[in-house]
């Protein structure tokens, strides 16, 4: 399917796509999907005070830093969200994030609600949040044990988490239930391409209309 905001000679400003869900509802597929599919949206990069494993690029993984170039950039406030997981940094730096809405490109994050609320303090307007949702909590529990990354009592521990990860769904723009991965690859498609469309993303829109008006 060709993206009509791609293909129409008005210029756009980018937006950022957040899809968050609990552990096994499907985000991590939907994305790596959406990034295959879709040319116009690159997956956000986040900064990492941790050390880069083994086959890991900087700039392409991960910017990796150390813990007081972290702290400078959060207090220069050059970080869109940040948080600390497991003695080591993580967030999200605003330049490349600015870079690319500027250049009409569209990032994607798979982050969680803490995360997602950071970035709606810092860029409201550029962002559109989607939830993904599992069909059941017996589905999910299935899906986690058929990934067969983790022992019964992460699993358990996931399934845990779930409900209060679930809990935010209301502060998100759209939600999806995920019961077949195909579909709701289509319905993330959909409001990628409809939010492109929206007038106040077309930063072209005003030259274009004023141009049209003087031809007729």
């Amino acid at each position: 399917m060709n993206d009509a905001a791609s293909t129409s000679p008005i210029a756009r400003r980018g937006l950022m796509l957040v899809l968050s869900s609990p552990s096994g509802a499907g985000k991590t597929t939907l994305s790596r999907n959406l990034l295959k599919t879709d040319p116009d949206i690159d997956m956000s990069v986040s900064a990492t005070t941790r050390e880069p494993r083994p086959g890991e690029q900087d700039g392409v993984d991960y910017f990796f830093v150390t813990e007081q170039k972290f702290i400078e950039m959060r207090d220069n406030n050059d970080l869109l969200e940040w948080a600390q997981v497991f003695g080591n940094f993580y967030a999200t730096p605003r330049a490349p994030v600015e870079q690319a809405l500027s250049a009409g490109r569209d990032v994607l994050f798979d982050i969680d609600w803490q995360g997602t609320q950071q970035l709606a303090d810092h860029m409201r307007e550029d962002l559109v949040r989607v939830f993904i949702l599992p069909p059941s909590a017996k589905e999910l529990e299935a899906r986690l044990h058929t990934r067969a990354q983790d022992p019964p009592e992460v699993v358990a521990k996931r399934m845990a988490q779930a409900s209060s990860e679930i809990s935010h769904w209301a502060e998100y723009d759209y939600v999806l239930v995920n019961d077949d991965i195909e579909i709701s690859g289509k319905a993330i498609t959909a409001i990628l391409h409809a939010e492109r469309l929206k007038r106040s993303r077309r930063s072209g829109l005003s030259d274009f209309v004023r141009a049209l008006q003087e031809d007729l």
